[in-house]
C-alpha cells in the first residue's frame, strides 16, 4: 500500500519532486525505510511494461518517462521546445556552481566582462537565487545555483559536478572544451 502512497505523492509533486525526509515524514516512517521502498518502487518500475522511472536530481526523488520511449512523446507534441543556454550563461553558471556562493562583481572580475544582465536572465529561469548579502564594501547580493539548475544539468548535487585542474584544462582538447557549448544555445 505504501508503494502506491508512494507512487501517488511522486505523481502530485511533478517535475519538484520529493525529498527522502520529506518521504519519510509524509509516510511516517524512517529515512532507511523510505530508502527501502524507493529502491523497491524504483525496481517495479524498471519492468519494460511501464513508462515511467524513478530518478534523484536535484536533491529530490522525481517521476520521468522512459528516454526509449521519447520518440512517442516527440509525436504528441507539435513543436519541441528546447531550453538552452548561451556559452555566456553557461560560463556565469559554472562560476556560480563552482563557487557555490559569489557577487556579481566576483563573477565580472572572474569572466572580465560585465554579468549583471546575466545574472537577471538566470535568475528569471531559476537557475540561480540570491543566497544573502556579502560581508564585501556595501553588502552586494550573494548568488547560488537551485534544485532546478541541478534538475537541468541532471545533477544529483554539486559534488557531481566534473572536478578539472588548471593542469587538466590545458590538456583538454578543443572539442572537449566546446563540449557544452555546443550543446547549448541561448534561449530567446
Amino acid at each position: 500500500m505504501k508503494q502506491g502512497v508512494l507512487e501517488g505523492l511522486l505523481f502530485v509533486t511533478g517535475e519538484d519532486g520529493l525529498s527522502l525526509e520529506e518521504i519519510s515524514k509524509l509516510l511516517e516512517i524512517t529515512s532507511e525505510e523510505a530508502l527501502s521502498l524507493l529502491e523497491e518502487y524504483k525496481k517495479s518500475l524498471e519492468d519494460e511494461k511501464r513508462g515511467l522511472k524513478l530518478v534523484f536530481l536535484g536533491n529530490k526523488y522525481k517521476l520521468t518517462t522512459k528516454e526509449e520511449h521519447k520518440s512517442y512523446y516527440e509525436l504528441l507534441v507539435d513543436k519541441v521546445v528546447s531550453q538552452t543556454l548561451s556559452q555566456s550563461a553557461l560560463e556565469t553558471l559554472a562560476i556560480i556552481a563552482y563557487n557555490k556562493s559569489i557577487t556579481v562583481g566576483q563573477i565580472d572580475e572572474i569572466r572580465g566582462v560585465s554579468s549583471r544582465d546575466m545574472v537577471r536572465k538566470l535568475l528569471f529561469k531559476g537557475l540561480i537565487d540570491v543566497d544573502g548579502k556579502s560581508d564585501l564594501p556595501g553588502k552586494p547580493m550573494l548568488y547560488k545555483t537551485t534544485d532546478k539548475f541541478l534538475d537541468y544539468f541532471n545533477l544529483s548535487s554539486l559534488d557531481d559536478l566534473p572536478k578539472i585542474t588548471i593542469e587538466e584544462k590545458e590538456e583538454m582538447s578543443e572539442e572537449e572544451k566546446d563540449l557544452f557549448i555546443s550543446k547549448y544555445k541561448e534561449e530567446k
